[in-house]
Formats: structure tokens, sequence, C-alpha cells
């Protein structure tokens, strides 16, 4: 609903910022945001008051080293041993990190400041979301009846999966207040405590994924997610708005206390550098198998769970971890200002953000000079050269090819590490026959992974990464394979065999295999849980900052990567190459070809469409169904005004080139289309800014005839924006909309219950009292949906039916009433002689609550 503007003075202030031009608009974002401040002193004082620990004060809490005074992690706990008693301390230890982490923002400022690339929520929402998400999946495992508060459960739901780096949320959300926040936050403990001491779930042992108990220790460990997530947002955040809370994890010492050459500047390199100690060693080849066993007795991500038995082959591997020492050679010889040592989205990447240097180098001085300090967690310190160098995966990889590039070796000889190499280099003492056999993190504190002689800086042994050199090496030779950063991969991320949605939460790793998402290994000093152990599996995208860097590879070979020959659903064609070579040719996708058959569906006309087949084809009932997405976005509209529906806003998702677009244009104030393509969004920018654009019409082999597809010109195109968006991880930043359009999408979606979950609730995009089309040919594919996760077209456990239009009925749920529906055909030319006719499943829903 529009907000009231007489009883929301936030909304009716930023009613008043509408800006006319682009030079303003930076202005009035920053006052959108600063809307939210409530000027509460209190947050500003060296030490947090009373009112902010929700849970127990870190002195209080388990895991806290009195003897030196800071709050570190317990281990992951097992799950066929684990108590009440020790469930409870693991809950504790985790809340309160995530409080005492929170108690180094200074003042209201920070937690309402969006991150400077604009690319997720302010911390806020990272403040909130922990909390709610236990609530939430506490109560989708049936643990709990109801929730705390409805609107909470909704905005601080879901987080934030950018398409791209410019992909800017504008973070002008009205957002509640601290105290406000902190309020739920109690609430919340307090429900969680009490369910860990007396609901029956764990009254039996082992935990196992079948157990809703599972469901607890999902929430611990998705909080640890994000306790590590939202640390590096706070390192990005300006140095004088945060403060090293009393109680957090000493820096290593490696990375305050600079050993450089007497009498040299710290901001300089030492001449040197760890890059003449990071050596080259050989790895023999053999076979390594990935993949959590279901039985073991620690909590596992989805991911996790299969078996892939890769060979490896012979290659080598950097002993170390890149240094900044090592890194800062390719800054000075202008890596970042030489195109060719950067892959075509890395450069675009580079030049977007105008970055001349990693994102936690803080430039000393005139830009030539090339000094540097060096960002750390909540301080700026001189810089410490012998630290691993914090990098997104286009860096990493860009440093590689100028590596080659130094050698005379071809480039791609130098790059990153596969996730199975990863693998070939652990610590063998914890390995046997290629699979792991013991997990440290299960038996360690933070405290024992700092003990002398430990090889591993993780689960907050330290509050830093250390110095590449600075921990023992392991038995076989290399340093840091586990903890300090995480280290950046060749592989995309993909499912492993054996692969199996958990319902509890069906879409945490689902929408991210889809090739956009690079696998990092090794977890980092900030990791702590699962996220430490050695069967984690994550993945960011390659422009996003983690603590993260990257070790160098050597090879004359293309290696095995996870992304290759996955199991449904595997990356889409954007993906690596498959090992098989037949396999490859068979994902490669001409993208002209598909725009151009998009282009035909939209805009064809009856002459185009059957030109070359005669008037007897014309003149059947083929000529009725052309122009399909004319055709919805008319049934639609008319349904609008039959119903008395105002028609302000439209949005339709997954729209291709924008034909249904267009023609809702007619009857809407404002329409938005978002498709995942970058290509295709070009192609609907391309129509919205000239109404024209030439399309390739097949009519025999590969003769062609070209035509043109116009946008009638009584539309106003001026009301039509494209946006690049996954339909899974729709932005809340999109608002509501009186008519929806979903149409062709859902049989393509890893997880489309995602998609439509995201319709209704506190965050719907679909208004109460608004349309919202659904249509479908029910055609599912498990190369691209899991067969768990479709709708229907599959038979239950018990052998039972399970149609797709009931299963679009029950996921559309009590808030939507069906209004219309028809089965509506369409034709899709092949060539002049060979037509397609599809008969798509059309529903509109009313939006009741």
């Amino acid at each position: 609903m529009a907000p009231n503007l007489d009883t929301n003075p936030v909304a009716a202030k930023r009613a008043k910022l509408a800006v006319p031009d682009e030079a303003a608009a930076q202005p009035a974002r920053e006052e959108l945001w600063r809307s939210n401040l409530r000027n509460d002193a209190s947050l500003s004082e060296v030490t947090r008051p009373e009112w902010w620990w929700t849970g127990k004060k870190p002195q209080d809490s388990p895991g806290y080293i009195k003897e030196a005074g800071y709050l570190s992690s317990l281990p992951l706990p097992n799950l066929k041993t684990t108590t009440r008693e020790q469930a409870l301390q693991y809950f504790d230890n985790t809340w309160s990190i995530t409080e005492t982490l929170f108690s180094a923002l200074v003042g209201e400022e920070p937690f309402y400041r969006p991150p400077y690339h604009e690319l997720r929520h302010p911390l806020i929402f990272y403040y909130g979301h922990p909390a709610v998400l236990y609530i939430n999946k506490l109560r989708v495992a049936g643990v709990l009846d109801k929730g705390i508060n409805e609107y909470y459960e909704s905005i601080f739901e879901v987080g934030v999966d950018e398409m791209s780096w410019d992909d800017l949320s504008k973070n002008d959300m009205d957002w509640p207040s601290v105290r406000e926040v902190n309020d739920y936050r109690r609430k919340a403990y307090e429900v969680v405590k009490n369910l860990i001491q007396t609901h029956p779930s764990l009254d039996s042992l082992p935990v196992t994924e079948s157990n809703s108990a599972w469901s607890i220790f999902m929430s611990f460990e998705h909080e640890r997610i994000h306790i590590e997530t939202s640390s590096v947002l706070m390192r990005e955040l300006p140095e004088h708005l945060v403060r090293k809370p009393a109680d957090w994890p000493p820096y290593h010492p490696s990375a305050v206390a600079w050993t450089g050459a007497a009498g040299a500047e710290s901001s300089n390199p030492p001449p040197a550098g760890s890059a003449a100690r990071n050596v080259l060693q050989e790895v023999a080849a053999g076979d390594v198998l990935i993949g959590k066993p279901r039985a073991w007795p620690s909590f596992g991500w989805d991911n996790e769970y299969g078996e892939r038995k890769i060979h490896v082959r012979q290659f080598q591997a950097s002993k170390h971890l890149v240094s900044n020492g090592e890194y800062h050679a390719f800054v000075k010889a202008g890596g970042y200002a030489t195109e060719r040592f950067w892959s075509e989205a890395g450069w675009r990447w580079r030049t977007f953000r105008n970055s001349k240097w990693p994102t936690f180098w803080v430039k000393d001085g005139p830009e030539g000079l090339h000094k540097y300090k060096l960002r750390l967690q909540f301080d700026v310190v001189d810089m410490a050269w012998d630290l691993p160098v914090d990098v997104n995966y286009h860096e990493g990889k860009a440093f590689c090819a100028w590596k080659s590039e130094q050698e005379g070796v071809p480039i791609g000889t130098y790059r990153l590490l596969s996730e199975a190499e990863h693998h070939r280099i652990r610590d063998t003492a914890n390995m046997a026959e290629g699979r792991v056999v013991h997990d440290p993190v299960m038996a360690l504190t933070g405290a024992a992974f700092k003990a002398p002689g430990s090889t591993v800086n993780t689960n907050f042994a330290f509050g830093s990464q250390h110095a590449v050199d600075a921990l023992p090496a392991a038995a076989n030779g290399f340093h840091d394979v586990m903890g300090s950063v995480w280290q950046w991969c060749e592989d995309f991320f993909a499912a492993l065999p054996g692969f199996k949605v958990h319902p509890f939460y069906d879409d945490f790793s689902t929408p991210c295999f889809d090739g956009q998402h690079n696998v990092i290994m090794g977890g980092s000093w900030a990791s702590s849980g699962q996220l430490a152990s050695l069967f984690a599996r994550y993945h960011f995208r390659p422009h996003f900052f983690q603590h993260a860097g990257f070790r160098m590879v050597k090879s004359t070979h293309q290696p095995i990567l996870t992304s290759m020959d996955a199991p449904p659903p595997p990356p889409p064609g954007g993906g690596p190459p498959s090992s098989d070579p037949s396999r490859s040719a068979e994902r490669a996708v001409d993208g002209n070809t598909i725009i151009s058959q998009y282009l035909q569906q939209h805009f064809s006309t009856e002459a185009h469409t059957f030109a070359g087949a005669g008037k007897a084809v014309a003149d059947t009932a083929l000529s009725g169904m052309i122009r399909y997405p004319q055709r919805i976005a008319a049934r639609l509209a008319d349904k609008a005004a039959a119903l008395g529906i105002p028609t302000g806003r439209a949005l339709d998702i997954g729209c291709a080139v924008g034909g249904t677009c267009f023609e809702l244009a007619r009857h809407c104030e404002e329409v938005i289309g978002l498709d995942q393509s970058a290509a295709i969004i070009g192609a609907a920018n391309r129509l919205r800014t000239s109404g024209t654009m030439e399309l390739f019409c097949p009519d025999e082999g590969e003769l062609t005839t070209t035509i043109k597809a116009v946008v009638d010109p009584t539309v106003d195109r001026a009301k039509v924006s494209f946006k690049q968006m996954d339909a899974m991880c729709l932005s809340p930043a999109l608002g509501e909309f009186d008519l929806v359009v979903v149409s062709n999408l859902l049989e393509a979606l890893i997880s489309p219950g995602s998609c439509l979950g995201r319709l209704a609730g506190r965050q719907g995009v679909v208004k109460v009292g608004g349309l919202v089309l659904v249509a479908s040919t029910y055609d599912w594919d498990a190369r691209l949906t899991p067969q768990d996760l479709w709708l229907g077209g599959r038979r239950d456990a018990a052998g039972e039916q399970l149609r797709s239009r009931e299963g679009l009925a029950k996921a559309m749920g009590k808030c939507f009433e069906l209004t219309h529906e028809e089965n509506m055909p369409q034709v899709c030319r092949i060539n002049a002689r060979k037509y397609e006719v599809v008969v798509t499943n059309v529903t509109i829903w009313r939006r009741t609550e």
C-alpha cells in the first residue's frame, strides 16, 4: 500500500525529494538514508549501554578467554553427542559474537549508511536479519507455531545477491530504529533459548537432516555466515565510524608489527618482498573425493553433500598465498591500467569502479609514489606487506595473467586453484585416501587454533589474517591452505552428484548454481563453526569482496572443475566448458540467434511470421497465435479494468525483449521489465531508445531474411525501463506493483518457488488488491530445475501424481484468489515451412491479503 503522507513524516519528506536531474540525485539519496537517524547518542559511547546486550555479555558468554580478555569461538557441535547445555552454549557464543561485532559501530550513522558500492543493504539489515531467520526457519520446520513481528520477519528476511557490480541499490528504505531492532533481537533470543531448553526434537540423538532440530543448528550456522560478511561491510566503512571492541580478538602480531629493513618506510614494500620466498611446489597427480558424507555428525549446507571423485593432474602451486608485497609489483607495473590482463567482465568492473589498487589499501601520498597503508578490520595501520592481499576474483585473475607475461609464458599458464586442487594440497593429517577423516573445527576452540605450533588461523583465533609465513607449514610444505583468508577458485559454484535441496532452506544454494558465482575455499580468520569446516564450499560473485585472497597455480593443462559436467542444475551456458569436448559444443549459445528469436516472438507481424509459407498458412488458425506477449498484457489489463483495479505500476519478471512491457505501457504510468541476461536487457533498452531493431528471420538452412522489429509508435516508450535482475532474488527496492507478469519463466528457474514467494508478504511485489498473471507450459527439465523443486509433473514419495497446476495453486497460497484462467496458444516460426505451437496455461490471481 502507498504510504500515508499525513501520518508518515519520513514518507512525506521523501515525497518532496523528486529530483529532475542526475546532478541532484546523489544528495537526494544521501538525504533519504539519513532520514532514518534518530539521534541516539548512547550508540556513540565507548562502552555499549546495558540495553545493547540482548543475550549474554561477551564477558559472561561461553568462549570468553578471561586471561586474554576477548571472546573467541567454540567448536562446531558434534550432532551425535551434543547436549542441550552444549547447544545453548554454542547459541550464546554465536549470539554474543554478533553483538560484540556490531558494538564496533560508532553512532547511528554506520547502521544506516549504504555501503560505498551500494550493492548490499545497510548494516541495520544485518543486525536484524539473523534473528529473523531463526524465527522464520524454526516456523518452516514446525518447531515454532508463530512469529514475533510479522513486519520485521518480512523486511529482514531476504538479503541481496546483486546481479552485477553496477546493479546499484538506492538503499532508500524506511528502517526501524536500532533500539526497535534491538528489542526484536531480545525477544528472539528468549524464544530460541527456550526452544533449546525444552523442545522435544532435541531429546534424541543424533540430530540429522530429517530432524526438526536441524533447523536450530542451521540457524546457528546462518548467523555465523553473517558475522563474517558483516565484518567485511564494516571493514569497508570509513575508519571513524568503527571502533575495535574491547572484547574482540586481537589482531595477529604480524598484521601490526612491520618487520622491514631498519630505517625503511613502512608504506614502501621491502626490496625483495615475500615474492622471492613464494616459490612453486610440485604437487603429484592423484584422486580427491569432494563431498560430505550424510552420516557425518555436524551440520552441513545442502551443497556440501554428495560425492564427486576427480583425478587431479600434476601441477605446481605457490607455497604461500600471494602477499601485499608480491601484489604491489603488479600495481606499480600498471596492471590495473592494462586491459589485456583482465577478462572482459573484469575489465568492465575495473573501469566502472575506477579501481587502481586493492580495495583495502589506503593511498599514502601522491598516487604515482605507490605508497600505501592498510585497512584492517577496524583500523588503518602501516602497510603489512607480508599479509595476504585481499582481492576479488577479477583482480586475482589479472595478477595471474600479468605473472604469465612477466615469465614469458602464455597467459593462462598461471591461474587460480581449482576446488579439487585445493583438496589436493591440504594437510594429509586430516585425510585418508583423498577423503576427510578428521575436521579440526569440531574439536578446537578459537583459543586452541591459536596455540603454539598451530598451522591454521580460523574460528576467531585472531582478529585479522597473518603474514603468509607467520604460521608453520603443514607437513606437505604449504602454508595457510585453511584459514587466514579464503582462496578464490576457478570453478563456478555447482552441485555435487547426490545433491538434494533441504526443505528448511530450499533456496540456499540453488539460485547460485547460475554460472555467476565462483567457489571460495579454505575459510578465513573470521570463519567460525561450519564456515571453518574442511567440508565448507562457499561462493560469491567475482566482483565481491570477502576476507579473500588467492594462491597461484602453474600448469599447462585445463583443470577439471566441479562446475564441469555437474549434475542438475548445472551452471548455464556461461559456465566453464565441460571436461568432455563433445558436450562443450552443445553448450555454445549464439546470443544473436536467441535475441532474434525473442524479437520475432514479441514483434513480428503476420506477414513476417508466415513469409514464404503462402496464403494457405496465413489463413489458418495459426494467424491468431502471433504476438503472444501483447495478448497476455491485454488480457491482464482487461481483467484489471473489469475489477476496477488501478494500473499505476506494472512489473514483468522475465521480460525478454519487452513486448509485454511496451503493451502494458498503454495502460500503466510506469512499467519495469526484469531479465537475468545482460544481452537481452541490452536489446530491450535499444528498442526503448530507438523503437526499432533488426532481426534475422529464418528461411531454410542457414538462409535468413533481415526484417525490423518495431515498437508500435503509439506506445509511450518513456514509461518503460529495464533492469538486469535474478527472478529468484528480487530486490526489495523494487517496491509494490498493481500488475505483475510472470510468463513462461517458472520452468526455466532453478527454484520457481523462490520467485513465487516474493509475490506476497510484507515485501511482496504485488500490492494487496493487485493482480499477477502467471503463465507456464509446465515443461520441466531436470537440467534446469531440480525435480524436488518442480511444482508438479512428478510423483511424490508415496507414488501419487503431482500436477503442476495444483502445485501452482498451492504455491500461490491463501494470499491469492484465482480470477481468470485459460489455455492460450502461441506460434513460433522455426523456418518458412516449420512452425511450433505452444499452449500456455495462463492464470490471473488477485492478492487478497
